[in-house]
């Protein structure tokens, strides 16, 4: 037991340092040119943040394989000397908790202050718009943890009379106890014998059971949207996808017009630079920025397709037979994430959604995956977990372009702002702790007796004013149906290509 205690914490440094190096490589090459050599506190909140997402979705695993660390083992109390993993997971999602509401708010106010303004006088105003969250976030974390921050267990209390010790044991269908009654107290007890355990939970379990709770809400928004639109997506972008090299007249007409699109943008952005100075912000005014937001994607698209249909330079046959396979790639990732995604929402109507489950499901499949060899359920495991987060952030970028009151932040190779990436790294790391303890409630036969499950499941559900949206779950009824309407929507609308409006509601 303590070499394979061992290998396992050899295996967790490597996997963090391999973590790190990854999410270094991602913000180099999604980065924007103008912040190359510059806001470097920025980036390393980005770095930090995408790590401790990474790590938290591994830890379920890794609690998993901490668990089996001592199943084997022959002495009592061999548990105690495996890993602390309750006290990672608390020290985890307490700094996922503070990157979310204090360390990334102040990295994009600093970010986005006015270049004008000096060093000192930009983190001064960070730091008051950080303090100022701090106090309400501790005024309202304070109150709900001295008023309702307890859990109730509902627990039966189980008495029964002694009984000699037989000589015989003949243990069957109608004869289920020791005895002649032939019926255990369990069996015979009233109603009324159930009562109320309360008790006082700890203040880091509070504070990630509702940090849980906002993130579930989003998770299962954005989560239900994504699962669906994420590998209908690719799919239905190989359908409209360039099918042939046009001419070069074709090309100059094409560009003509977006040049002339590009014209009323920049004549739509500066009359509401004007709107902006003379301080009209109101709800006409932000209608039309995401109205000129949602155009300047639209024409970025179309500017990337018409440079995919008319390739040039010297490689320009390269370039193309390049395209055509990656939109074949599209399209075999699409058919992959669409099985995936099949699979989830089978899952969790199966075993989640009918009581009792129907079948373990996706539990049986990593347990018989392990069977085969010890990582592969393990791996099985993490890509699935892996994979909500995925659908989290297209969900994100689908309901952005489409609702006025969510700002875009799209992830761009080699044209990400930091604010955008400050934004997504937030909801990342806020929708991380909800799909961990959704995974840890789906995957609950396959991650039994874990500390995630003691977090996730026992206190969180029973947590008083919160247990009941998980006791008839809404969330999960919530990412059902919107996975369900976002399918009907795609199999209706999603073949077509969205045409750019070109209405501006702009003053005089």
């Amino acid at each position: 037991m303590g070499d394979f205690n061992l290998a396992l914490v050899i295996v967790a440094i490597v996997v963090c340092v391999i973590v790190f190096l990854v999410n270094v490589y991602l913000l180099v090459n999604y980065q924007h040119p103008d912040d190359k050599n510059q806001a470097y506190f920025p980036k390393f909140v980005v770095v930090l943040g995408l790590s401790v997402a990474a790590i938290s979705i591994l830890m379920l695993p890794a609690d998993v394989a901490n668990r089996q660390a001592c199943r084997h083992a022959i002495y009592n109390g061999a548990c105690s000397l495996t890993l602390p993993m309750k006290d990672l997971w608390l020290a985890v999602y307490i700094l996922d908790a503070l990157l979310v509401f204090f360390v990334i708010p102040f990295a994009m106010f600093y970010y986005e202050g006015d270049l004008d303004k000096s060093v000192g006088k930009r983190v001064k105003s960070a730091l008051l718009w950080m303090v100022t969250t701090a106090i309400v976030c501790a005024l309202v974390l304070g109150i709900l943890y001295g008023l309702i921050g307890k859990v109730d267990f509902t627990v039966r209390h189980l008495s029964s009379s002694t009984s000699s010790f037989p000589s015989t044991w003949d243990f069957n269908s109608g004869q289920e106890c020791i005895g002649t009654s032939h019926q255990c107290s369990a069996y015979t007890a009233s109603p009324s014998s159930e009562k109320t355990w309360t008790m006082r939970t700890t203040f880091p379990e509070y504070v990630v059971a509702l940090a849980t709770i906002v993130g579930s809400v989003l998770f299962a928004i954005f989560g239900g949207v994504g699962v669906a639109c994420l590998p209908l997506g690719l799919i239905f972008s190989f359908i409209r996808r360039p099918k042939a090299v046009i001419t070069r007249s074709q090309y100059i007409k094409e560009a003509t017009e977006l040049g002339k699109k590009a014209k009323d943008l920049k004549k739509a952005a500066e009359s509401l630079q004007q709107e902006e100075r003379s301080g009209s912000k109101g709800r006409k005014f932000r209608k039309n920025v995401k109205s000129v937001e949602k155009e300047l994607l639209q024409l970025e698209e179309d500017v990337n397709l018409l440079e995919e249909m008319y390739p040039q330079g010297e490689k320009a046959e390269t370039t193309w037979a390049l395209t055509v396979l990656g939109y074949l790639a599209k399209l075999v990732l699409g058919i992959l994430g669409f099985i995936v995604s099949v699979a989830w929402v089978a899952h969790i109507i199966i075993y989640l959604l009918i009581d009792p489950p129907l079948s373990p499901f996706l539990n049986e499949v990593f347990i018989k995956l392990d069977d085969i060899w010890g990582l592969l359920g393990t791996a099985a495991f993490a890509f699935f977990c892996f994979y909500l987060l995925l659908a989290v952030i297209a969900g994100a970028m689908m309901l952005g372009l489409r609702l006025i009151f969510i700002t875009i932040h799209p992830m761009k190779w080699g044209a990400t702002l930091m604010n955008s990436f400050l934004f997504n790294v937030g909801l990342i790391l806020l929708c991380s702790i909800s799909v961990i303890q959704f995974c840890s409630t789906a995957f609950a036969y396959y991650a039994q007796a874990t500390a995630a499950q003691e977090i996730f499941g026992h206190t969180l559900e029973s947590l008083r004013g919160i247990k009941y949206l998980y006791k008839y779950n809404v969330f999960q009824i919530a990412f059902v149906a919107l996975a369900g309407l976002t399918f009907v929507y795609y199999a209706a609308f999603g073949w077509r290509r969205k045409k750019p409006s070109g209405r501006f509601e702009l003053s005089t």
